[in-house]
């Protein structure tokens, strides 16, 4: 039986509260959903309900989007606190301007035979693959890029405590962008 959405919070700031989840492997390869219809790459995320944790809307979302359970995955840690990101004007709507982000670094535990994205009515992905830990920043819709550099920046440490991965060749361009 697919799971029905309940509705989203948003601040009085114009902000949708929101979870991203970065899902690692053993080798620090990270998890990258494929839009539905082509429509481009990101990790999972989404929306924290009126009066519901943050970590309770980590797990919904989880099982929601990529069909893990709790017992799939291992928590290494989360942002301190929100990251935010403005929409670009054409996809503002009644009053969300933008998200605001907790996000929380996990490693699969379970089996990624697992995965699965149709737990919903309307699902997020159609496909996947693990891809490098920065391969995700310049796939990943132009205005969450500089979200996404900073929740890699902040949790990478806790997969490569002996340092982040060197920058791939085409990073100066995106740092340019964002």
């Amino acid at each position: 039986m697919p799971i029905q959405a309940s509705a989203d919070y948003i601040d009085k700031d114009g902000f949708r509260a929101n979870v991203g989840i970065i899902l690692a492997r053993g080798s620090g390869e990270v998890f990258l959903g494929g839009r539905i219809g082509g429509r481009g790459w990101q990790f999972p995320q989404g929306g924290v309900n009126r009066g519901e944790r943050v970590e309770d809307a980590l797990f919904r979302e989880l099982k929601e989007e990529i069909g893990l359970e709790p017992g799939d995955v291992e928590v290494l840690g989360s942002t301190r606190g929100w990251l935010r990101y403005r929409l670009p004007r054409q996809y503002v709507r009644d009053r969300c301007i933008g998200q605001k982000q907790r996000w929380f670094l996990l490693r699969l535990i379970g089996d990624e035979s697992k995965l699965r994205f149709d737990l919903t009515d309307t699902p997020e992905f159609d496909r996947w693959r693990w891809t490098d830990y920065w391969i995700p920043v310049r796939e990943v819709v132009y205005f969450k890029r500089r979200v996404y550099v900073r929740a890699l920046h902040d949790l990478g440490g806790l997969i490569f405590p002996q340092g982040l991965p060197p920058y791939p060749e085409w990073w100066p361009e995106i740092q340019a962008a964002v």
